[in-house]
């Protein structure tokens, strides 16, 4: 049954139960990735809010317009477009690059598949990128390597001579066995530097740093 209203369709009942279909299996299947396999790996809930909204807009973007004589070089162009995105705030990380690359792919795949793709062919790309993803984050990432941005006051431990005593210090302030540390700009004029620390989750005792005490650009 079709309904119109001004020369346009209003209800086209068959693609709106494909709409429902389709969008329903997308999120679930985004759900999986950035809820179970990502969030679990990286407790980043900033980017599986991210990620969430960017699949959902991808999808209906691509679903709709699916009809329009754009079709695949629009998907590559959409795809392209948001597979460079940098935030104002800060650069994304590789790894969540690399997931929102996956994201925005599964959205357009699982939108603009018509009838010469069975469902069975959707589903088993869609449980391939899952179980390749997971096992990605399961076999190779046994220490899942995090870093947080901070504000350091002490200019005289920033040497080459005294690179073990700023180590000391550093895992001193922050109960966290760093592995490495990255010096960014450093200000004379307030005596501070930004430098980025990294450490493994797993050997941090508790995931209070990872969520509370070292907020991105805190101070020490």
């Amino acid at each position: 049954m079709i309904l119109s209203l001004f020369d346009i369709a209003f209800l086209n009942q068959d693609n709106f139960l494909e709409l429902l279909f389709r969008f329903a299996f997308n999120f679930l299947v985004i759900i999986i990735i950035v809820r179970y396999i990502y969030y679990q790996a990286a407790q980043r809930k900033d980017y599986l809010f991210t990620y969430i909204l960017i699949s959902t807009t991808v999808f209906l973007l691509a679903y709709l317009l699916e009809n329009v004589t754009l079709e695949l070089g629009f998907a590559l162009g959409l795809f392209a477009i948001f597979g460079i995105i940098r935030y104002r705030t800060s650069t994304i990380p590789i790894k969540e690059m690399t997931y929102l690359f996956v994201i925005i792919g599964i959205s357009i795949i699982n939108a603009l598949t018509n009838e010469n793709i069975s469902y069975a062919e959707l589903i088993i790309t869609n449980v391939f990128v899952i179980a390749i993803t997971k096992a990605g984050e399961f076999f190779w990432m046994f220490k899942h390597e995090s870093s947080k941005k901070l504000v350091y006051d002490k200019l005289e431990l920033l040497k080459p001579e005294n690179e073990q005593l700023f180590l000391e210090d550093m895992e001193k302030r922050t109960g966290l066995k760093i592995r490495r540390v990255e010096v960014g700009e450093i200000n004379f004029y307030r005596n501070t530097a930004e430098v980025t620390i990294y450490y493994f989750d797993d050997e941090t005792a508790s995931q209070f740093y990872t969520e509370k005490a070292l907020d991105k650009d805190s101070q020490l």
